[in-house]
């Protein structure tokens, strides 16, 4: 009795959907994607609605439904965050700005992170090699809240890369989604603030929040540098007292006892 081939699967059209399955076409994907999102942006210019204003004929909660999906696809577009909050605050006021603008970006980190994990992980992460590199990776991957809320309350950290970055962990959806949300919302509300009172440079809240700002930034630089090592990947110095007891250690366990 014949036995049916078990290779007829293996014709063109599945050989076509390996390829177009495979890491490095998931990758190009993604940079396809993320160059077409960039090109609409300097196409479109959202930024003219900082100056402009939302359109006559949008208003009130559905303008601000608007601008939140709208903020997410262009946090995920690459366009710096505190333009985007900076408009929140001058179009919507401090606290439904602050809404709209942490709600957009959990789902423009959301939307990124969930790019990076299907599209790039694969093809990225045998290319984590270097020692900072891994390093980071191992952060990521074993404490994922403490790590990414750590780099959320760092303002001078480039946020799309960090959700494109974050992806390529092992990171699990709720630890990365839930210190995105708790660690973006000081700088944010600071922004926020900062644009809804643009018009009074010299008010006291907008020096405020200025000041905030800035010295986040300060507070943060710094604790980035104290941290350096985190990334490299090196180890604690050995202390000078261990430094003497290792060859007495080890003289030890080579002279048998009497």
């Amino acid at each position: 009795m014949s036995v049916p081939s078990t290779r007829q699967s293996d014709g063109p059209p599945t050989r076509l959907a390996q390829t177009l399955l495979s890491p490095r076409c998931r990758l190009a994907a993604l940079l396809v994607l993320l160059c077409a999102a960039g090109i609409s942006m300097l196409v479109y210019e959202p930024q003219q609605y900082v100056t402009e204003g939302m359109p006559a004929h949008l208003s009130g909660g559905l303008a601000g439904v608007l601008f939140t999906v709208a903020y997410g696809l262009c946090t995920a577009a690459f366009v710096p965050r505190p333009v985007l909050n900076v408009a929140a605050g001058a179009l919507f006021g401090t606290q439904a700005g602050t809404v709209a603008a942490v709600v957009g970006t959990v789902i423009g980190s959301g939307l990124a992170f969930g790019l990076g994990r299907v599209l790039g992980q694969d093809a990225l992460r045998p290319l984590l090699r270097a020692r900072w590199l891994t390093a980071a990776d191992r952060q990521l991957s074993r404490h994922g809240f403490r790590s990414m809320l750590f780099i959320r309350l760092l303002p001078g950290v480039p946020f799309a890369a960090s959700n494109y970055g974050a992806a390529v962990s092992r990171m699990g959806w709720t630890a990365f989604l839930t210190a995105t949300a708790v660690g973006v919302v000081p700088n944010t509300a600071a922004y926020v603030v900062a644009g809804s009172h643009a018009t009074a440079p010299t008010s006291p809240v907008f020096l405020a929040a200025f000041g905030f700002i800035a010295l986040s930034g300060l507070g943060g630089a710094v604790l980035a540098w104290r941290k350096r090592a985190l990334l490299r990947g090196g180890a604690p110095a050995e202390t000078p007292t261990a430094a003497r007891e290792a060859p007495d250690a080890a003289h030890r366990e080579r002279v048998p006892y009497p």
